[in-house]
Order: C-alpha cells, then structure tokens, then sequence
C-alpha cells in the first residue's frame, strides 16, 4: 500500500486548501428573502428575520 514519504507541512496543505476558495467565492449564490426582502444564502434561515420556508426559526432581536 502507498504510503507518504514525508510528512506533509502546514503550509503545503494550506496551500492546497486555499486553491479553490476565491473560485467558490464568487460563485457564492444569494437568494431573496420572501419575508423581508434582503439577500441571504438560499437554504438557509434568513439571518435578519429568522423564517425559513414561511416559518420563523430563528429567534431575532
């Protein structure tokens, strides 16, 4: 079974995990509220009033 040479710095892996974030940066899909009206990521509660879905799940100040 293959097994690494070395052992794999910190700096290489996170330079391996950061090749694909600005590329999934601006993908980043925003969506409507319904309820409020502002932008928010779709599939989630809405941050600013708390509903998902017509209904509240969130409890906002």
């Amino acid at each position: 079974m293959a097994v690494p040479k070395r052992k794999t710095s910190r700096w290489r892996r996170d330079q391996r995990r950061a090749q694909n974030f600005f590329a999934k940066l601006s993908s980043l899909s925003l969506a409507t509220c319904p309820n409020c009206g502002e932008l928010m990521m779709p599939h989630r509660a809405c941050p600013y009033c708390g509903y998902y879905k017509g209904r509240e799940v969130l409890k906002t100040s």
